[in-house]
């Protein structure tokens, strides 16, 4: 027997390719994840000038800094989720554990990964220049996030969330 489609059958199928390939320009949970991340880095420089007086492009790329990237990144991704699909969604609840690892992360382990970059770059510094690490290139030392600078990303990412659901 030879099937024949309807223009239902076609309609449905149409609709679910369209469907997935337009909503990612509309996916608000990922635009205000990607917004909040660029905007704290952005906000690094300024940062960054207001602490040591000088002006420095490069913080937009570097991690750690005020205020913490990740932080912002995965709290604007969880209050988004939250807003769209509810507090009680599995999206919403997979959401607040990655945000509360990362975050969790941040002021913990790559903070002291961080501070034991920058004891063990000081003590190569102290090497004889004839000692075979004298000439070892420095560790990255600006890792991790105080807790405060945490919060701020948490913050940010938060009102970057509420702030795209209203433009919605």
């Amino acid at each position: 027997m030879d099937e024949v489609m309807t223009m239902a059958d076609v309609a449905a199928n149409t609709q679910g390719s369209t469907t997935a390939s337009s909503s990612l320009p509309s996916n608000f949970p990922l635009i205000s994840a990607f917004l909040s991340f660029a905007l704290a880095q952005f906000l690094k420089i300024f940062t960054t000038w207001y602490k040591e007086k000088r002006w420095d492009s490069k913080r937009m790329l570097d991690s750690g800094g005020m205020p913490s990237s990740h932080s912002a990144t995965v709290s604007a991704l969880a209050v988004a989720i939250g807003l769209q699909e509810g507090a009680g969604s599995s999206a919403f609840a997979v959401a607040v554990v990655l945000a509360c690892i990362v975050m969790y992360d941040a002021s913990g382990v790559r903070l002291h990964a961080g501070r034991q970059a920058e004891l063990l770059n000081q003590i190569v510094c102290e090497l004889p220049p004839e000692h075979p690490l004298s000439n070892v290139r420095p560790l990255r030392d600006s890792l991790g996030h105080t807790p405060f600078q945490v919060v701020a990303g948490g913050v940010l990412g938060c009102i970057i969330a509420f702030l795209m659901r209203k433009s919605n």
